[in-house]
C-alpha cells in the first residue's frame, strides 16, 4: 500500500487550484472558494492518489477556512469527516483562519530569541567576533526572517524585530544598552547589514517575481485576486500588495501607478533595490 499523505484543505480563492497540488510529494494544500469546490477538488485528488498507489492520511489532513467569522467546513475522505482547526503550520509558516500573519511574526521573534538564549557561546570571551557574527548570520538571522517576504510589517513590528536584532548584535559587540551606542554604529563595527533593510529589499523581490509571472501562475493570481462579497464595517486590513506597494512609495519613491511598470523590468527593479538604503535609527 502505498504511503499516507496528508493534505491541508483551505477554502478560499479560486478551484482552478487543483493543477498546483502535485508540486510537492509530501505535503498538498487545496484552496477552493467554497466547501463545495474544495470537496470536489479534495474527491478528485483522493482518486488521483489512489490510481498512484497511494492513500490520504486523514490522521494528518485538516480543513480551514480563511473568514473572520467562524465558518464551518465539513470535509469528507472515504466516509471520515476532517477535523477543521483554526491555524495549521505549512512548510514552517503558520497559518490562521483570520488570514493574519501577526501570530507568525510573533513566533518567529520569540523562536529567534530562544535560540539567542540557547546560544550561551556569543557572548564567551573565547570565542572570535568572526565567529559569532558567523552564528548570527547561519542561524538567528534565518531563524528570525524565515517567511519573511510575506509580511505585514508595522511600526510595532519592525520595532520588535530590530530590537531582537540589536539584542544579539549586542552581545557579539560585548556592549550592552548602558553603554548608549546607536545600532548603526554597531552594525558598521561589525559590517552587519540592517536587518529590516533585508526583509525590505526581499519583499520588494519578491513583489517584482510576482509582477513578471506569466498569467496562470498561481502566485500572482493570488496577489491579484479581488475578493467578492461586502467588506465588513471598520477600518479594512492593510493588504500585502497594498502594504509592498506604500513601501515602494516610501524607500523608492516610485508611485503606485508606476509600480508594476518598473518592477515589471528586472535589472532596473534590481539596481534600484540594490541601492536601497538602510532606514534611518528611532530618535
Amino acid at each position: 500500500m502505498g504511503r499516507p499523505l496528508p493534505v491541508r484543505s483551505v477554502s478560499e480563492f479560486g478551484p482552478h487550484c487543483w493543477q498546483q497540488v502535485e508540486l510537492v510529494s509530501d505535503d498538498m494544500v487545496l484552496l477552493a472558494s467554497s466547501a463545495r469546490d474544495l470537496q470536489l477538488s479534495l474527491d478528485r485528488f483522493a482518486t488521483a492518489c489512489e490510481a498512484a498507489g497511494m492513500k490520504i492520511s486523514t490522521s494528518k489532513s485538516e480543513a480551514m477556512v480563511l473568514n473572520r467569522k467562524k465558518v464551518e467546513c465539513l470535509l469528507q475522505v472515504t466516509e471520515e469527516i476532517l477535523p477543521q482547526v483554526e491555524e495549521f503550520k505549512y512548510f514552517g509558516v503558520l497559518f490562521t483562519s483570520e488570514g493574519r500573519m501577526e501570530q507568525e511574526i510573533n513566533r518567529r521573534i520569540g523562536a529567534a530569541s530562544a535560540v539567542m538564549r540557547t546560544l550561551s557561546v556569543v557572548v564567551k570571551r573565547e570565542l572570535s567576533q568572526k565567529a559569532k557574527l558567523s552564528i548570527y548570520r547561519s542561524i538567528f538571522v534565518p531563524t528570525l526572517t524565515y517567511g519573511h517576504e510575506l509580511w505585514v510589517m508595522t511600526e510595532r513590528t519592525r520595532s520588535r524585530v530590530q530590537a531582537a536584532e540589536m539584542s544579539f548584535l549586542h552581545r557579539v559587540a560585548g556592549l550592552s544598552l548602558r553603554d548608549r551606542v546607536r545600532s548603526s554604529a554597531i552594525r558598521e563595527e561589525l559590517g552587519a547589514e540592517s536587518l529590516l533593510l533585508r526583509v525590505e529589499r526581499s519583499q520588494m523581490r519578491w513583489l517584482g517575481h510576482l509582477v513578471r509571472m506569466p498569467p496562470g501562475r498561481l502566485p500572482g493570481e493570488v496577489c491579484r485576486a479581488c475578493p467578492s462579497g461586502r467588506r465588513p464595517p471598520g477600518r479594512p486590513r492593510t493588504r500585502w500588495r497594498d502594504y509592498v506597494s506604500r513601501l515602494a512609495w516610501e524607500r523608492l519613491g516610485i508611485p503606485p501607478d508606476d509600480l508594476e511598470e518598473v518592477a515589471g523590468e528586472r535589472e532596473v527593479w534590481a539596481s534600484l533595490l540594490s541601492l536601497l538604503p538602510p532606514r534611518p535609527d528611532p530618535g
